[in-house]
């Protein structure tokens, strides 16, 4: 009997993504090799697992399709059914935790500014667990997000300054609130004033550039917002993606029913 059109396309399919898994398992054991910062380090096991669950699933499907192999083509299709369920809620959720919350303008500036309890409780729990805010810590500190806002603004005078469009965790981590009412001296550095202000992050503020506004609120407010705004992005690509998978999924159903039929004419035929 002749191949049929879906097991080709199923076993070629599945073949780029096998070819994909292997820069990607190689990316990760490289991480867990080279990694220098927590941050590196800590991106490694979800590569390799990635890696390693592509090149298994890829397999499957290639070997299912191009060698008549039934019950591994049905292992497959369960895999990317539920990999099509997981994805439906993942971007269901990713959409719900990240409808809530948005900068706020504030008058006379270019950036705006963060509230914490803008933000769906989630996402606060998550980023206010102290274990987990340390490493976040740890990562803004490696990507030297404050020392090169400070290098960018260094020669800005206050009025450059405050028409500045910044990032939601320059704004949030690098700087104090605008409720301090702070004297600015430069883009890190700024004088307290005898105005008391009922902004808890006004007395967490310091000049020191380890520290400056990492244990504010705001910092993790704009931190939030960032994620939220990757989050979305993501949830986008996630869609596409979906589309991708209920096609191979439907394409695969119809090489696993070429695959039982041609199962039954073998049994069937005697010589």
């Amino acid at each position: 009997m002749t191949f049929r059109l879906s097991n080709n396309l199923v076993g070629i399919l599945n073949l780029i993504t096998f070819l994909l898994s292997i820069p990607i398992l190689g990316a990760g054991i490289w991480l867990s090799r080279e990694g220098v910062t927590e941050c590196e380090r800590f991106l490694d096991k979800p590569v390799i697992v990635i890696g390693v669950f592509l090149m298994l699933v890829s397999l499957a499907g290639l070997i299912g399709a191009c060698c008549r192999v039934t019950w591994l083509l049905w292992l497959y299709l369960v895999v990317m059914f539920l990999l099509i369920v997981l994805g439906i809620v993942f971007t269901i959720f990713a959409f719900v935790v990240t409808n809530k919350g948005a900068g706020q303008v504030v008058s006379g500036k270019g950036y705006k500014e963060y509230r914490l309890g803008d933000y769906s409780n989630w996402l606060q729990k998550r980023v206010t667990d102290q274990k987990n805010w340390n490493k976040i810590k740890g990562c803004l500190a490696d990507s030297k997000v404050c020392t090169n806002f400070r290098d960018k603004y260094l020669n800005a005078s206050v009025a450059e300054f405050y028409e500045a469009h910044l990032s939601a965790v320059q704004s949030g981590c690098c700087k104090p609130s605008n409720d301090c009412q702070f004297t600015y001296v430069g883009p890190t550095s700024w004088t307290k004033g005898s105005n008391v202000s009922t902004n808890p992050d006004c007395n967490l503020w310091d000049n020191n550039l380890d520290t400056l506004c990492f244990n504010c609120q705001a910092c993790k407010a704009g931190f939030i917002d960032n994620l939220k705004s990757s989050w979305k992005k993501v949830a986008v690509v996630n869609i596409v993606f979906l589309i991708f998978l209920i096609v191979v999924y439907s394409v695969g159903c119809c090489a696993f029913r070429n695959n039982r039929r041609d199962n039954t004419n073998h049994q069937g035929w005697k010589p």
